[in-house]
């Protein structure tokens, strides 16, 4: 490639990057009016800049925005972005916001988890015959059943968090619940999504068990030499450095790990997501404002082009009537699986019937975390396109419905503002028909 055909296919990412970023922040703007999660309209973005739409229409201007040769540029910046939002939902799980309620917490992740897992599990086996071979690959059927029950067990921490703050239930005891819940679950879930990328990857059961000893070695070093080296560094900085040497120190680390995870064999997003985990929470105002507001508006920046990279993969118009009868199973599966995987544990633990009904709705909320995982499974061969865009309208549809449910779940529900132990700031508690029925689970 001459040095003018790189300059054109640069300028033509940079064209690209440019609608990207518009588009997305019309959409992202246009879905909070509506009482959507900007994430919901960055989504939809690139779903109508894909074949679903821009590329029905005459030019075929698609291709000539991200034209084949541009891709792996935008590739690389969407994983970039990828990368750094990875690491900021590692570090915002902190295990110490389990709190007092730690049954009520266990209960409720156990189930939001295992119930979806078994129902897709079972829909799996359903739609396997139709979706066995990907590239002219044939998709085992264990790394098929299992990789689908994994990303339909997924709610996503990040974006639920959003939902609650708009709805204003950030601080309730059903909120508090729902939000706690699903940041373990989101451990949980990425734990059983690295053992399915390790099984779909491994070369046999030796390549296996090599990459489950070297996942195990590589968790030990994080957590016994990275994490204590990160602590006395971020204790350096807070005394003499600058919030760039952190946050170049913090990007420089990420990347590092991504990049081990990936040679072990399970994904670079997993080395984002541990290196988070294992980042210091304290000093937290600094940490907050030298670390994590950085990589967060960097990640905002470039995570728009995940969207398209994966809209690019998406097209509606091709889905058959066998298609969307495939969408509606995947649906009642994905739905039932969380209301009843989360309502009826947190009904056991005392929250009414509508309660309960509203920290399941809550916890089907997939949105970004759920794109993360099916693009894991298109780029490993597992997913093919149709059953990609069946899922993909699957994540839409349940992180869109969550909040115009929330209201008439609680229509009229009344704010209380009451003094939690040990603290002084005040808890908003939702409490329905029968307030003292009503459990303490704020923590």
């Amino acid at each position: 490639m001459t040095a003018h055909q790189l300059e054109s296919l640069q300028a033509t990412a940079f064209a690209g990057i440019a609608v990207i970023l518009v588009a997305g922040t019309l959409l992202a703007r246009l879905a909070r009016r509506v009482r959507q999660p900007a994430v919901i309209g960055e989504i939809t973005a690139g779903i109508l800049l894909g074949p679903s739409l821009l590329g029905l229409l005459p030019g075929d201007l698609t291709q000539r925005l991200f034209p084949d040769e541009v891709r792996p540029l935008l590739s690389m910046v969407a994983q970039i972005g990828l990368l750094l939002f990875m690491f900021t939902v590692g570090w915002e799980l902190d295990g110490a916001s389990m709190g007092r309620n730690k049954r009520s917490v266990v209960g409720v992740t156990a189930g939001s988890i295992l119930a979806p897992l078994a129902l897709g599990m079972g829909v799996a086996l359903l739609l396997y015959d139709n979706h066995s071979v990907v590239n002219g690959e044939k998709v085992p059927l264990f790394s098929f059943v299992l990789y689908l029950g994994v990303s339909m067990s997924i709610t996503a921490f990040p974006v639920l968090a959003r939902i609650l703050k708009d709805n204003n239930l950030s601080r309730t005891r059903i909120g508090a619940l729902a939000l706690t819940s699903a940041a373990f679950g989101d451990v949980l879930a990425w734990c059983l999504l690295a053992g399915v990328v390790a099984i779909v990857t491994a070369s046999g059961p030796s390549g296996f068990t090599d990459t489950l000893w070297m996942s195990a070695g590589y968790g030990a070093v994080m957590v016994g030499v990275v994490r204590p080296l990160l602590a006395r560094a971020v204790v350096r900085v807070a005394k003499k450095g600058s919030g760039a040497c952190l946050a170049a120190l913090v990007t420089a680390g990420l990347l590092l790990s991504a990049y081990t995870t990936s040679k072990i064999g399970i994904h670079p997003i997993f080395g984002a997501f541990a290196f988070g985990l294992v980042m210091p929470r304290k000093p937290a105002r600094m940490l907050e404002e030298r670390m994590l507001r950085p990589l967060q508006h960097a990640g905002e920046l470039m995570l728009p082009v995940y969207f398209i990279v994966t809209g690019l993969s998406v097209d509606i118009a091709a889905v058959s009537p066998t298609g969307w009868a495939e969408l509606g199973l995947v649906l009642a599966a994905a739905i039932v699986g969380k209301l009843f995987g989360a309502g009826l544990p947190a009904r056991s633990f005392g929250l009414s019937w509508r309660e309960s009904t509203g920290v399941g709705v809550l916890m089907n909320t997939r949105g970004l975390t759920e794109l993360i995982i099916l693009g894991v499974g298109l780029s490993l061969g597992v997913l093919d396109d149709t059953l990609f865009t069946v899922m993909v309208l699957m994540a839409l549809i349940t992180t869109a419905m969550t909040g115009p449910l929330l209201p008439s779940l609680f229509p009229r529900a009344r704010m209380d503002l009451v003094a939690p132990a040990r603290q002084n700031k005040p808890v908003i508690r939702i409490t329905a028909k029968a307030p003292d029925q009503t459990p303490d689970l704020a923590g």
